[in-house]
């Protein structure tokens, strides 16, 4: 082959920070025809290793976001971050849109409620912390570090509190205790995690797929209520519901 028909890699910018993500990344890994940049918010410490470039660190709003497609000649953005991540995701379609940069979701399925789940639906934290007094007075609380703020006024609730890393300072709640652990999770692990503590309620977001799902099996599986946090509306836009359904959109973009 002449050096006239080598192609140039075609540059992908991947939002992540989810299972999804890194499976893209790892099945992109190696291509000779793409060029993958990870970036990932940096709210994990310590992120597993991941094939391709790396930035760590938001943009800074939709105008930066959109300078850096165009400065870094990204020729596909591919936004695998979590269903919750709402204003990046919103970010990426706007920033998207100005530098006309292709983009795609890749959106999982939420959970559904299945028989003897005993969900109560709320759109927010601040719902769901609303939502336990009088339900429970032991509460696994799976939300995050940076929602935990809704919760510190319920001083009669103990909470578990699970976390990637531990945490740098004083939590915002006055009864807890925090777990470390890294999914994916098993129905084992989480059940006797459950009945270890004791826990009477769940809070959690419905993020879908398998990794986290576990604890949603337990809670039914024991008869727990589970406070489901709902997920935020976003920007329309081409989806993908699963990686292969991402890998195909990108074959076609190619």
């Amino acid at each position: 082959m002449s050096e006239a028909t080598i192609t140039k890699p075609r540059r992908i910018l991947l939002l992540g920070g989810t299972g999804d993500s890194r499976a893209l990344a790892e099945r992109l890994a190696g291509r000779d025809d793409v060029e993958v940049i990870s970036s990932l918010a940096g709210r994990t410490e310590s992120p597993l290793p991941l094939p391709g470039a790396l930035r760590i660190g938001g943009f800074g709003g939709v105008e930066a976001l959109a300078d850096f497609l165009t400065r870094e000649g990204i020729d596909l953005l591919v936004d695998a971050t979590h269903p919750y991540a709402a204003r990046i995701t919103d970010n990426a379609a706007a920033a998207c849109q100005r530098a006309g940069t292709p983009r795609l979701l890749v959106e999982r399925p939420p959970w559904e409620k299945r028989p003897g789940d005993n969900w109560i639906s709320v759109p927010d934290t601040e719902t769901a912390a609303k939502a336990l007094p009088g339900l429970a007075k032991r509460v696994f609380l799976a939300v995050g570090r940076g929602e935990l703020d809704a919760f510190a006024g319920l001083a009669d609730i103990w909470f578990l509190v699970r976390t990637v890393d531990p945490p740098g300072d004083k939590l915002p709640l006055e009864n807890c205790e925090v777990v470390l652990g890294r999914g994916p999770f098993e129905a084992n692990g989480e059940r006797a995690l459950f009945l270890l503590h004791g826990i009477q309620a769940l809070v959690t977001k419905n993020s879908g797929g398998e990794a986290t799902y576990a604890k949603i099996a337990v809670a039914r599986e024991l008869g727990l209520p589970v406070v489901m946090i709902e997920r935020p509306a976003h920007a329309d836009g081409e989806t993908a519901h699963s990686v292969e359904e991402a890998l195909t959109w990108i074959e076609a973009q190619l």
